[in-house]
């Protein structure tokens, strides 16, 4: 028998919401070089995913939450969700004051605040993250 073993990586992604308003990065690099993601990232050695996601939405917006505001949607890990291998991510839900300001920070070309009907076609399969949170609330944000 002959075993192969698949690297793995783990990552977490934050679904922002803000007075209606998904909050998204534009991606700076391939894949999906110029296209609208959720801010997220690698989970650190050591780290939690929630920990992670925190860190990683205050990285890349500037946007400072507590971890343990954070609500899980869920764990995506489609094999084929990453053309660069295989990406496994705990993604968590928040929901920021009005007021909160985002700005373009650690791996984001730029930021914006786009309403939740009008998300267009999000990089890798954020488009289906986005919608497991609107189900997991059972309201449209």
């Amino acid at each position: 028998m002959i075993e192969t073993f698949e690297t793995i990586r783990y990552t977490a992604d934050v679904v922002c919401i803000r007075d209606g308003a998904l909050l998204l990065i534009e991606r700076g690099w391939p894949p999906h070089k110029g296209q609208f993601a959720l801010p997220g990232g690698h989970v650190d050695p050591g780290e939690t995913s929630r920990t992670a996601a925190a860190r990683e939405l205050l990285e890349e917006t500037g946007v400072r939450v507590d971890a343990d505001d954070l609500d899980l949607i869920g764990v995506f890990d489609t094999p084929d969700r990453d053309p660069r291998g295989r990406y496994v991510t705990a993604a968590y839900l928040v929901t920021v004051p009005a007021d909160t300001i985002a700005r373009a920070g650690d791996d984001a070309a730029a930021v914006r605040w786009m309403p939740l009907d009008d998300t267009g076609h999000l990089a890798f399969d954020h488009g289906a993250i986005v919608a497991a949170a609107r189900y997991r609330q059972h309201a449209p944000f």
